[in-house]
């Protein structure tokens, strides 16, 4: 008698064994019944009947999107070459499934939409000089656009900026003006201060009798260090005016 139902037994077991479903760690599991959505499934062993239920797994570690060079005019109609990697993660396993259709695609079209878009609303000069900022603006879109399909976008980061040939030369030549510009600033300002120096010392050397003379004296003296220089000795007026005392006696 027993041995008339060991067929069914070991149909059973069959097709029990083949109904077992492992979800990693890592991963959730997105059950369907007769086609509908019927439970989201934690990591371990699972029964997933055949014919009646399906089984989608949900990798739900971060994943890193590299989004490939793109073209795109800035504010200021220049072309540049932009690329970049996004860093999201799966939030919701049901939405991600039901919501969009491969969403590992979906995230990478949105992203290089996105990233041409942020960069047409910015100067250059403020692409390359304000990087954090352009990123964060290219997250908070990605990420607003993306919540409903379950998405959780962590992080963008902007890789590399690449300008034509032509563009750099261009570049180059504007730092190096602005270089020259600063150069000239800071000698002329230099100048007005030396200039200012001397007006001071000038003018305390005449307030004070006999400055003046000593201060020559000191130059004589710095001069005649070196034989080939030829003096020529100036009277100082403080000694002439010394002598108009005794003409006038």
């Amino acid at each position: 008698m027993f041995e008339a139902f060991i067929p069914l037994i070991v149909i059973f077991l069959f097709v029990l064994l083949s109904s077992i479903r492992q979800i990693n760690q890592y991963e959730q599991g997105i059950r369907f019944t007769f086609g509908k959505y019927s439970g989201t499934l934690n990591p371990g062993w699972r029964i997933i009947w055949p014919i009646i239920q399906g089984f989608s797994k949900v990798d739900m570690r971060v994943k890193a999107v590299d989004v490939p060079n793109q073209d795109a005019i800035t504010k200021d109609n220049i072309s540049v070459g932009v690329n970049a990697v996004v860093y999201y993660k799966v939030a919701s396993a049901e939405k991600a499934i039901l919501e969009v259709e491969n969403f590992y695609y979906a995230m990478s079209q949105l992203a290089q939409t996105t990233m041409r878009n942020a960069i047409g609303q910015v100067d250059l000069d403020e692409l390359l000089s304000q990087r954090d900022k352009v990123s964060e603006s290219i997250r908070q879109v990605i990420a607003e656009q993306s919540d409903p399909w379950g998405i959780k976008v962590s992080n963008v980061e902007l890789k590399d900026v690449t300008l034509a040939e032509e563009m750099k030369r261009t570049i180059a030549k504007q730092a190096e003006a602005e270089r020259e510009k600063r150069a000239i600033i800071i000698k002329s300002e230099g100048e007005v201060i030396a200039a200012q120096n001397m007006a001071k010392a000038a003018e305390t050397l005449s307030s004070s009798n006999g400055a003046l003379h000593l201060r020559t004296l000191q130059t004589i003296n710095d001069v005649s260090s070196d034989e080939s220089n030829t003096i020529i000795f100036a009277t100082p007026i403080e000694i002439l005016r010394a002598f108009e005392g005794f003409t006038k006696k």
